[in-house]
């Protein structure tokens, strides 16, 4: 990122003439290198500044779409660049004529205006996303899914379940929102609550107002969660710990049975697991073959797991309904179907069922990243049915 940001400055310097222009970049470029270091310090423990107690909320989410879009423009702009340079090195050179009449020393030639174009393109996009970032942070949506499940035993039709996903309770999320998220979801009066992992952003500090907030949720017959890799950052088996020692149920390749409605219920969840592609896959494979071992044939079983792709290890020991997280919904998506959801995942927002096997991905109600687009922040209501889809 530091490389990026000194390659964009002198870029930019470069192809900028006007002085106001080139105090405004160097004012820009100057706070946006400060930002990344200091996050890198904080990362190794050595914080110069606090930046969530001395900056403000618009100027970290600046820094932060900076570091991950805005250079990405420059990026794209340069290869542009580059390539149109290329063709004109190798384009054959025009037949010569007149010289075209001089400007004025105050007016803009074509190529310094398009320069200065090239320039303030990524930082207006950085600032307008930042804009739209600020007005997401407070917002969610209510989602709602009704579900037909052959084996849900009859006493269970209408079952509710509040699924929450992804607090990331810290730095994009806190204060308001997650008085907001509690309220919403006991106004639910659902029969049980899930979350699915990433209740923390990164900071074990962090914890107590999330594990206080999950006590004041209220269900008819308990709340039950799995943890997410963000959960695991800075300590994972301190935050395994205190959550254990809270007694909120921490499913951790285990299970519990819960009687609802005189009818036994089984929830099943795993820890996560680091690992991609087909090595995470055979990981997983072979954490629910184990947790299988606890399976109670009588119960009806939930399984709740933060990596949707543990779907397809339900599906082949036959787990009837799957919940999951950690894809935000593709967190920048074009429309449904085009953006970083299905560049990344096999599933990333909604309902899928292959077989008798459903999954509901859930988008997440926090933020790690400022902003999304067309992946909202949402809770779900799931309601189950007896019968078929």
């Amino acid at each position: 990122m530091l490389v990026l940001d000194v390659t964009w400055w002198v870029v930019a310097l470069c192809l900028v003439k006007k002085t106001l222009w080139r105090v405004l970049i160097s004012l820009f470029i100057v706070a946006q290198i400060a930002a990344v270091t200091n996050e890198l310090l904080g990362r190794l423990g050595y914080n110069a500044i606090d930046m969530s107690l001395h900056a403000p909320e618009a100027a970290l989410a600046t820094a932060v779409i900076w570091s991950n879009l805005g250079l990405a423009a420059f990026g794209v702009l340069g290869l542009l660049y580059l390539c149109v340079r290329i063709f004109q090195r190798f384009r054959a050179r025009p037949v010569a004529s007149l010289a075209p009449a001089p400007s004025s020393t105050n007016s803009l030639t074509r190529r310094q205006f398009l320069g200065t174009c090239a320039v303030a393109a990524p930082p207006l996009l950085t600032f307008g996303l930042t804009g739209i970032a600020l007005g997401q942070l407070s917002q969610f949506r209510l989602r709602r899914f009704d579900l037909a499940i052959p084996s849900l035993p009859k006493a269970l039709d209408g079952l509710t379940i509040a699924h929450i996903s992804d607090m990331h309770v810290g730095e994009w999320t806190h204060g308001r929102i997650l008085r907001d998220l509690v309220s919403a979801t006991n106004d639910l009066r659902a029969d049980i609550i899930v979350l699915t992992g990433d209740l923390i952003n990164y900071e074990l500090s962090d914890l107590p107002e999330a594990l206080s907030l999950i006590k004041q949720m209220q269900s008819r017959y308990g709340v039950w969660m799995v943890e997410g890799n963000h959960d695991l950052y800075e300590n994972g088996m301190e935050f395994e710990r205190r959550v254990k020692a809270s007694g909120v149920p921490l499913l951790l390749d285990e299970a519990e049975t819960v009687n609802i409605r005189g009818c036994p219920v089984q929830m099943l969840g795993i820890r996560w697991m680091e690992g991609i592609g087909k090595y995470r896959d055979h990981v997983t494979d072979t954490q629910v073959r184990g947790l299988m071992c606890q399976r109670h044939p009588d119960a009806f079983p939930i399984f709740l797991a933060h990596h949707p792709h543990t779907f397809d290890a339900a599906v082949k020991v036959g787990l009837p309904l799957t919940l999951t997280g950690h894809t935000h919904g593709g967190q920048l998506m074009l429309d449904k179907d085009l953006g970083i959801g299905p560049v990344l995942f096999r599933y990333w927002s909604g309902h899928y069922q292959n077989g008798t096997s459903q999954l509901v991905v859930s988008n997440g109600v926090g933020n790690m990243f400022p902003i999304r687009i067309n992946a909202p922040a949402e809770i779900a209501k799931i309601t189950l049915h007896c019968g078929v889809t």
